[in-house]
């Protein structure tokens, strides 16, 4: 019994201390393995940050003029466009204030009338002596007096029609409206009572952090945050909800913050993201893609192809006489669904992708080739 464990433990030992061993019995045929060539591309590696989405315009509708809420003009929940009467205030009294002023208006601009034509004929019966200069000076003053009061009953009569268009509450921005705050019949108070709130929907802002050491890095290769450059603006993201199993919503990044945040570390970062089917809503979460490099050629290659020894990564070579030898490797990122190789391979080697139980170092095989697509699902 003890010699039959040893001849199981030997074979063990061997591979561990990396010596060659056949990985078929003598005589028999060489294992099948499935083998092809890495997958050689411009890649450009991709960091996740965790975000949330808010409104690029946010207004609080409030009364700007006091009275009783008359009538509404939406539905909960509705999108409205820049302009659309949203409340009426009762217009009764600022109509009343209106007229008043109008009216008094129209009573100033009849005493400048009146003062000028009086002017004017003082002024031509002093040029002949028959008036003292002391009478065309009052009436030159008289006339200034009613041209003050034109200029101040036209600022009355003014604020009385803004105050009287005040009465029709209309939506500042295009969005969507969240609900009424305020019911018919209620009283309102001027900058103090909230209506209802409006949001932009398309596009919208997605706000993330990065940390200090991340930030650095993009600073190096992307030169984002660098002011003078403004090269933020160029930088693509791609933006997945929460439930979605990649990023398809696009957006660019158009805001770096000018200072590292001391208590947490950390950079706010902010993109603006297409949003033309007004899925998104400000407030939910979503996972940005940023890119963490720039274009370079990768060398790809399947998860299924890498082998674990201790704490190195390996993969199998094929060589000369299909004999596989290990090769060490240093893998990086997932992209298109295959493992970048960030050193240890040029790319056109020939390398397991299947079979990795079967093989041996200086073990020969049968090779069965297959060619590896752009992108795996």
């Amino acid at each position: 019994m003890r010699r039959l464990r040893l001849a199981a433990v030997i074979p063990a030992l061997l591979l561990m201390a990396g010596i060659p061993a056949r990985a078929q019995a003598p005589g028999g045929p060489p294992p099948t393995v499935t083998v092809a060539k890495p997958v050689v591309k411009e890649v450009v590696e991709h960091d996740d940050f965790t975000g949330r989405f808010n409104a690029i315009e946010y207004v609080e509708v409030r009364a700007r003029v006091t009275g009783y809420l008359q009538k509404i003009h939406f539905q909960d929940g509705a999108v409205v466009k820049k302009g659309d009467l949203l409340f009426t205030i009762d217009r009764r009294p600022y109509k009343a204030a209106l007229d008043q002023a109008t009216a008094a208006l129209a009573s100033a601009q009849a005493r400048l009338n009146f003062t000028q034509t009086d002017l004017e004929r003082a002024q031509t019966l002093s040029r002949s002596g028959n008036i003292s200069e002391q009478v065309t000076d009052q009436r030159r003053q008289n006339s200034l007096t009613a041209q003050a009061d034109v200029d101040s009953a036209t600022a009355a009569q003014r604020q009385a029609q803004l105050n009287y268009d005040f009465t029709e509450v209309r939506s500042p921005i295009d969005g969507r409206i969240s609900q009424r705050l305020v019911t018919e019949g209620n009283i309102v108070i001027t900058d103090q009572t909230m209506l209802t709130t409006i949001v932009s929907l398309d596009p919208i802002y997605f706000s993330f952090t990065v940390d200090e050491r991340s930030f650095l890095a993009y600073q190096g290769t992307l030169r984002i945050g660098m002011g003078a450059t403004q090269n933020e603006h160029t930088v693509p993201i791609l933006v997945a909800l929460t439930g979605e199993a990649k990023p398809t919503r696009k957006g660019v990044l158009n805001f770096v913050d000018n200072r590292v945040d001391e208590a947490t570390g950390t950079v706010l970062l902010r993109a603006t993201v297409e949003n033309p089917d007004r899925f998104i809503k400000p407030g939910l979460f979503g996972i940005v893609s940023m890119p963490a490099s720039k274009p370079y050629r990768g060398v790809l290659i399947p998860d299924d192809a890498i082998a674990a020894n201790q704490d190195k990564r390996l993969v199998y070579v094929l060589g000369p006489d299909n004999v596989v030898q290990p090769r060490n490797i240093r893998p990086g990122p997932k992209i298109d669904g295959y493992r970048v190789v960030r050193d240890g391979l040029k790319g056109d080697e020939t390398i397991v992708i299947v079979g990795l139980t079967r093989v041996r170092p200086g073990a020969k095989v049968t090779p069965e080739v297959k060619e590896l697509p752009p992108v795996r699902e």
